[in-house]
């Protein structure tokens, strides 16, 4: 399937607009796309080694400093969309950037589009802390250099 993702290889997940997730609006609530949005970072993040049990084991874990979305058109009832999502910018210190974009792959259309940026910090404390070896690691085999790309989520 050729889908008109912003950018190459993204990570993707797909999900399914149910009858729960529609509001008086009748189309999906904004909130349930950013419940998309954790699910499909928490996946990719596994994907690359990065659970739950890795973080607890190092007492670290990325947490959402800041949203920025752009909800460009509505998903409906039983819709099938996909999530793609890319790490584009890190200090590979503290901060991270995801960007994710939702298609519908029946028409094509783009639904939304957001970047997240996460930040490092310890679960014990709540405070923000460097990210460990394993996350540098982990993630930087993921993060994508976009410092080229003609697009308003840089």
């Amino acid at each position: 399937m050729n889908l008109p993702w912003d950018r190459p290889e993204p990570f993707v997940a797909g999900f399914k607009a149910l009858p729960e997730h529609i509001d008086e609006l009748r189309h999906v609530n904004n909130a349930v796309y950013v419940q998309w949005m954790e699910s499909c970072a928490w996946q990719h993040s596994n994907a690359l080694g990065l659970g739950f049990d890795c973080f607890a084991r190092l007492d670290r874990s990325m947490a959402v400093l800041r949203h920025e979305i752009d909800y460009l058109a509505s998903a409906l009832r039983d819709d099938e969309v996909l999530m793609g999502t890319w790490l584009v910018q890190t200090d590979s210190r503290l901060k991270m950037d995801r960007l994710f974009q939702l298609v519908r792959p029946a028409d094509g259309a783009t639904l939304l589009r957001a970047r997240t940026t996460f930040v490092c910090v310890q679960l014990s404390t709540g405070k923000p802390r460097r990210m460990p070896d394993e996350f540098v690691a982990g993630y930087g085999s993921a993060w994508r250099d976009c410092s080229g790309e003609h697009s308003g989520w840089k």
